[in-house]
């Protein structure tokens, strides 16, 4: 049968497969436009398959109510595509109906198409080409604050903050989401960090100034010093505040009667 260029469109335009993918289905298919559909079907599913070790780093984030999700691409040329970006925003809205604390939970949320986010996530990778994969997604129980950065005006957001916190100061909260956006600490409170890293920082540390040749009585304080530059580096309330470096960020949440109870920061390539 002979395949002509309006079914090929046809084919393209039901499917989004690249022009020659839909001539060839349809050539296999014998001009069968619903076998060809399943043809491009399996072929797709293969090629997404052989996708699967490479990395999906680059992409977006997206919020929704206490929703904060982050979709995995391999260029920034699809995460600046509409579909993309549209799928992104449903499956946001998704994970704050069915509040999805991981994405485990997320991936099984149901879209309004009747989908789940895992099925909506592959059938898209299938047809763009890439690599796609829900990378991160969390959801807050109490009261939340999302705050979303864009790296460049003319991709979609990268970088995104959830704060969960308790208080009524929402200006600061959100001086705070700015903070952990740029500074990217790992936990709110020195408690938060695993006893593990902190003995590994003070081994870290010794070793070191032992190495460059430090007085013995010295030790100690020059040990316990480094510590807390690595607490002041990766716990939140300990960092210099970015809005008023004379302070720290945990004065500033309690001088105003604000609880950081966590919070989430999500990063696109």
């Amino acid at each position: 049968m002979a395949i002509t260029a309006a079914d090929v469109k046809k084919l393209r335009d039901a499917t989004g497969a690249g022009m020659m993918d839909a001539k060839k289905a349809l050539t296999e298919a014998d001009g069968d436009f619903d076998k060809a559909i399943e043809v491009l079907r399996v072929t797709g599913a293969a090629k997404a398959a052989k996708r699967s070790d490479r990395e999906a780093s680059n992409g977006l984030v997206a919020a929704s109510g206490k929703a904060l999700i982050q979709l995995g691409a391999e260029t920034d040329f699809v995460a600046k595509n509409e579909e993309f970006v549209a799928l992104a925003d449903a499956i946001a809205v998704a994970v704050d109906t069915a509040q999805a604390k991981d994405v485990e939970a997320a991936n099984a949320a149901q879209l309004a198409s009747g989908q789940t986010v895992a099925e909506a996530v592959n059938e898209l990778a299938i047809k763009i080409g890439e690599k796609l994969e829900l990378s991160n997604a969390t959801w807050a129980e109490g009261n939340a604050h999302v705050y979303l950065h864009r790296r460049s005006q003319d991709l979609p957001p990268q970088v995104g903050v959830l704060v969960e916190y308790e208080g009524d100061d929402e200006e600061l909260v959100h001086s705070v989401a700015l903070q952990i956006a740029a500074m990217n600490p790992s936990y709110v409170t020195r408690e938060d960090v695993p006893a593990e890293a902190v003995e590994n920082e003070r081994r870290i540390a010794e070793a070191t100034a032992r190495e460059e040749g430090k007085p013995e009585q010295a030790l100690p304080k020059i040990v316990e010093g480094r510590v807390n530059g690595f607490f002041k580096d990766v716990v939140l309330v300990d960092q210099p505040a970015v809005s008023n470096d004379k302070q720290t960020v945990g004065k500033l949440l309690e001088a105003a009667g604000v609880t950081v109870k966590k919070f989430a920061r999500f990063s696109a390539a």
